[in-house]
């Protein structure tokens, strides 16, 4: 059976910690998906001009976060890794020319594990993560991720983890999001709605509060979106699961794409 794609937002590192509608959605997102054979994620944390990916048999765990409480950096996520996964991504890459290259022992980044660990609390499914390149063009990112929909049909489960509107120059102290969050929020939503690539594309150019949103310290976060559809440019079809927000301007969503 082909499984769907996600994109899906980390929001802050204390997600791992939360309980709330988006947490609780996550926990039932992983028990409704249920058995996989292995999950690979496109993390915005992992940002390199150069495909990387991870080829470890075991995954030690990043808290590549500072000024967070004492509990979080005691939080784990002891997910093996599948060398042979790797490989398989590694022959995709190769079937289609792109460079790319093996990382040993950089353990999964909050970007990865945070969310897995609502998901998939067990830590018991394999992973593989992948960098992403946020200075590449959209057209190249959702070309990357289009080499590896075979994967959906292998029991792999491919997830984006980034944030749509993600500027943490702009928090503020409580939830509700700011009227401009929203409105670019709701233009990417009518982007995948059509499955509009030249809109989606030219983003920087044609979405509204786009500085704010994908401020250009913070387009590693976006992007991770683009390489998740790539992934499902048979269907090309999207659904948005959940949209919340922290803080006025993250929002936390979850979008499924076959």
């Amino acid at each position: 059976m082909k499984l769907p794609a996600f994109f899906i937002a980390h929001g802050s590192p204390l997600l791992a910690l939360e309980d709330n509608e988006y947490t609780r959605f996550l926990e039932r997102l992983g028990q409704d998906l249920g058995k996989l054979r292995g999950i690979v994620v496109f993390s915005a944390h992992w940002d390199s001009p150069e495909q990387l990916i991870t080829v470890d048999a075991q995954h030690e765990t990043q808290h590549d976060f500072y000024g967070f409480p004492e509990e979080m950096y005691s939080l784990t996520y002891p997910a093996p890794g599948d060398p042979a996964l790797s490989n398989r991504i590694s022959e995709l890459f190769k079937e289609n020319n792109l460079a790319h290259q093996p990382v040993l022992g950089r353990g999964l980044d909050h970007g990865v594990w945070v969310i897995l660990k609502k998901m998939f609390p067990q830590a018991d499914i394999p992973v593989v993560a992948l960098s992403v390149d946020s200075l590449r063009s959209p057209e190249e990112q959702y070309t990357i991720g289009r080499m590896l929909a075979p994967l959906r049909d292998e029991g792999i489960l491919l997830i984006g983890s980034g944030g749509l509107v993600h500027n943490l120059r702009l928090l503020k102290q409580d939830d509700t999001p700011e009227q401009w969050a929203l409105d670019f929020d709701a233009w990417v939503a009518k982007g995948l709605a059509a499955w509009d690539l030249p809109s989606l594309f030219a983003y920087e150019k044609q979405a509204p509060h786009v500085r704010e949103a994908v401020p250009s310290y913070g387009r590693e976060h976006f992007v991770p979106l683009f390489y998740i559809m790539g992934a499902a440019d048979e269907g090309k079809r999207a659904q948005l699961m959940i949209q919340a927000y922290q803080y006025g301007t993250l929002s936390l969503n979850c979008w499924m794409v076959d």
